[in-house]
């Protein structure tokens, strides 16, 4: 991994909440935003970690996001609410509303909160989680700036609008996390970091074709020329692409539509993220036993990692187990960053009035990129 440095998790941790206590967000809320980021390093999530600081720096320094906001609960019942973020950061919001739905889901079974005018929120899983440790089903959705062209088109119209959910289980929870994108914005940049050209499959260029261009597809997400990621099951509808779009829109009615947000192909414009959100936590209680449903639950899941495997598979896999043992991996050995990547967290670094030798040592002297920068 010559174009990446290991580095413990515990100093990217007290950099994040160094940098972000910087920038004035109080202790709280720096531990609520460098945990959701750490998480996905942690999950070896690379996309959505610290591959993820440059966004919130340049957010931050555009006046995408506004510190000092105060997110405003707008409608309520006793299991559901909308919350206008005012420009909020996503994580603060998000970990708003998430409380919001546990603590209705606690008293009425199920809470339910969409959320509007935000910014990115890092990775869903995080929320889903969030009810899942109180013994609750969660799921987090998100729209984003948009990525995913419809099938048949050529022209991005929604979000990556990733789908999260998790319910309590044993040896370890489910976890399903998932954009309803082929891949996610993310993913591009990574290759884009790595001067590599895309898998087949991924992207589109402007005319609505197949790409393996990196630089190119980014460039024209963000200058809104057409093109950009495929829908879950390709561009066509013989592979299952309307499946997809399908998931995306649903994704989109639960954070923009329910909330009266902004939608995908309006989001990131006029000098406003409009970001929305979706949470639901469901307690299982209201079904029956919850201890009797989580044993149920699990003995479904160990029946499918001992079910036949595929000739020269060495084992099956049930959601959130690759990222306990992605845990355990980056605890023990550091969590890969890519040098594109450090570069960036240096300029933050800088940005903020942080000395970056003091966390990057040697590192903090490497020279700039070629790589296409543009994204934010």
């Amino acid at each position: 991994m010559a174009d990446y440095v290991k580095l413990p998790i515990e100093l990217l941790d007290d950099f994040c909440m160094t940098a972000f206590k910087k920038l004035g967000f109080k202790k709280s809320e720096c531990r609520i935003i460098t945990d959701v980021l750490i998480m996905a390093d942690k999950f070896g999530i690379e996309s959505h970690g610290m591959q993820r600081l440059v966004r919130y720096h340049k957010g931050i320094e555009k006046g995408l996001i506004d510190i000092h906001a105060v997110p405003e609960t707008v409608f309520e019942t006793s299991t559901t609410a909308v919350i206008d973020a005012h420009d909020a950061m996503g994580q603060l919001v998000g970990h708003k509303a998430m409380k919001t739905a546990i603590r209705k889901a606690k008293r009425s079974g199920v809470g339910i909160v969409s959320v509007r005018n935000s910014n990115h929120y890092g990775i869903a899983g995080y929320y889903a989680k969030m009810a899942c440790s109180e013994g609750l089903i969660g799921m987090s959705f998100t729209n984003s700036e948009a990525i995913m062209v419809p099938t048949l088109g050529k022209l991005a119209m929604l979000g990556s609008n990733p789908i999260a959910i998790a319910m309590p289980a044993e040896p370890y929870d489910f976890l399903f996390d998932a954009s309803t994108t082929v891949v996610t914005r993310g993913k591009l940049e990574m290759y884009n970091k790595m001067g590599k050209p895309l898998p087949e499959g991924w992207a589109l260029n402007k005319d609505g074709k197949a790409s393996t261009d990196a630089p190119d597809v980014l460039k024209n997400i963000v200058a809104k020329n057409g093109g950009g990621i495929m829908p879950l099951g390709g561009n066509t509808e013989m592979l299952g692409s309307h499946k997809g779009y399908g998931y995306g829109m649903l994704c989109e009615i639960f954070c923009s539509i329910l909330s009266m947000g902004t939608t995908s192909n309006f989001a990131m414009q006029g000098g406003k993220s409009g970001i929305c959100h979706g949470f639901i936590a469901i307690n299982p209680a209201n079904f029956g036993d919850p201890e009797a449903i989580k044993e149920h639950l699990s003995t479904y899941l160990r029946q499918l990692r001992e079910s036949p495997k595929a000739e020269g598979a060495e084992r099956i896999y049930t959601h959130g187990e690759k990222e306990v043992a992605a845990t355990e991996r980056v605890l023990r050995e550091g969590a890969p960053v890519n040098l594109n990547t450090l570069r960036e967290m240096i300029d933050f670094a800088k940005f903020v009035g942080i000395n970056p030798k003091k966390y990057f040592g040697e590192h903090a002297n490497i020279s700039n990129s070629e790589m296409f920068s543009g994204n934010y």
